[in-house]
């Protein structure tokens, strides 16, 4: 199927969205990228192709039923492009691996990260920063596990796992801004410290990564309308 048939449905600040744009990149396919203005209303094409979510990214490949959900897209453009280099590894214990690492950024940790910025009080602050402090300690463990002294967590190449965690980095660095603070710390966290400048500066990534001035300021746009929409439902 010719690749221009290969639509991605994305939003700027979403990091969710920047993960098939990568993962389409590494596998240097052409794909038409069509922005969704989510703060103005969700576009028809998004409400067809995700009826049950109604959230982007969606990927849509020719006449194939459009693929939702972020990771489970990269997973699918692995699969269907699988003459380009590889994305998830090829043993399936380490697939796993990189699997569980790759749910647990989504469950736990980013929420923890999102928190920090609209914690009520400083204890709930304190232990926002603390859970997230904890994550990237574990992943700090698990990089230098998963890469056996290479580049990235996938190896010699972005994989599964830089692309999972490599789509926050743009969110981890406006909370820092925020909080005049360094969570990415050469002192605790030097293989992520070095990894991240490498999968900010690859070819498939950088981009696609948004500019860090651009998302603070959409990120204090939402945290207003968060803490509008606690003020207002404090007052009922």
């Amino acid at each position: 199927m010719a690749t221009n048939e290969v639509k991605v449905l994305g939003s700027w600040p979403s990091p969710y969205a920047m993960r098939p744009r990568i993962a389409l990149n590494l596998k240097s396919l052409t794909y038409e990228y069509i922005e969704e203005k989510l703060w103005e209303g969700k576009s028809e094409l998004l409400l067809q192709s995700n009826p049950v979510y109604k959230k982007i990214p969606v990927l849509i490949h020719g006449d194939n039923k459009p693929i939702c959900e972020s990771l489970i897209i990269v997973q699918y453009i692995d699969e269907a492009w699988s003459s380009g280099p590889s994305i998830l590894p090829s043993d399936p214990c380490e697939r796993a691996v990189a699997r569980f690492w790759a749910a647990y950024l989504d469950d736990k940790w980013f929420p923890a990260v999102k928190s920090i910025g609209v914690a009520k009080g400083e204890e709930a602050k304190k232990a926002a920063i603390a859970q997230v402090e904890e994550g990237l300690a574990l992943m700090e463990e698990a990089y230098d596990k998963c890469s056996k002294g290479k580049g990235y967590f996938g190896g010699d190449e972005v994989g599964y796992l830089d692309i999972a965690f490599g789509s926050f980095l743009g969110w981890l660095r406006v909370t820092e801004k925020f909080n005049a603070m360094k969570l990415l710390d050469e002192g605790k966290t030097p293989g992520l410290v070095k990894w991240a400048d490498r999968f900010c500066s690859h070819a498939a990534v950088k981009d696609v990564m948004p500019d860090i001035d651009k998302l603070a300021e959409f990120g204090k746009f939402v945290i207003a309308k968060i803490r509008a929409a606690g003020a207002a439902a404090e007052m009922h």
